[in-house]
């Protein structure tokens, strides 16, 4: 990708975790950024007055999420651009535990937040940004999209469910689109916390994840960003529908 071509970001759930990491390195390298999330990043905002747009937005609302779409926001932020990149970090975990314990509400927002948000998004950036000769879809994926856990029956399913609409959307060989649902590894975050604070009965599988926070084998936001950051603008991304950082960013 050629540095002079301008070239504009959204990330969605950019006020914290990775999608605050994905932001600031995107500002950082002078990219636009239209953070979408549920409150604003004052601080951030603060140090790229005018790089960074925010738009409040409840993404696991998906009729608000729509009415936002048909409003020419969008279509305005893209406008110019000949690259854009959406990149679908917004995620939760939560409903943890069986089957026969998850609340319908919760599995509602969950798959609202986790699939029916992204999917709304890729489709409204590709419909907006026409005059982008360069448009990019980055789902933030999971090894939980390729791998079932227990306890984890909603967020399995709603990852794999991004994998899948990569592979799908990649078949209708549209030359000014590349997809790919990436899957960023394990990062020291808010949803590592939380996903080690579940019950062993929720999560039979939690001593694992404990172990990788006390052994320090989890990464950090910014490192996943960057190697994110660097794959998703590189001539390498969208040859293949779905992938892992960890294995893209091995050494030859």
């Amino acid at each position: 990708m050629t540095t002079s071509s301008p070239i504009r970001a959204i990330v969605t759930g950019h006020t914290r975790g990775l999608g605050e990491a994905l932001a600031e390195q995107l500002l950082a390298r002078g990219i636009a950024v239209l953070g979408l999330s549920r409150s604003r990043h004052a601080a951030l905002k603060a140090r790229f007055p005018t790089l960074l747009e925010e738009i409040e937005l409840e993404l696991a609302d998906t009729a608000r999420v729509a009415q936002w779409i048909a409003s020419d926001a969008l279509r305005g932020f893209v406008s110019g651009a000949q690259t854009v990149l959406l990149i679908n970090n917004a995620g939760m975990v939560q409903p943890i535990g069986p089957i026969e314990g998850q609340d319908a509400t919760s599995i509602a927002t969950a798959v609202s937040l986790n699939v029916a948000t992204p999917l709304m998004l890729a489709s409204a950036l590709a419909a907006a940004a026409v005059d982008a000769t360069d448009r990019r879809i980055v789902h933030i994926s999971s090894g939980a999209a390729r791998n079932a856990y227990p306890g984890w029956s909603i967020y399995c399913a709603t990852k794999a469910a991004l994998d899948h609409h990569a592979r799908a959307v990649a078949l209708d060989a549209n030359r000014a689109l590349r997809i790919c649902s990436l899957a960023p590894g394990v990062i020291d975050t808010n949803m590592q916390a939380e996903i080690r604070g579940s019950g062993v009965e929720q999560f039979p599988m939690r001593e694992r994840f404990e172990d990788l926070k006390r052994n320090g084998q989890l990464s950090t936001p910014e490192q996943c960003a960057t190697q994110l950051l660097d794959y998703a603008l590189s001539d390498a991304f969208g040859q293949t529908p779905v992938a892992d950082i960890r294995e893209i960013a091995k050494p030859a």
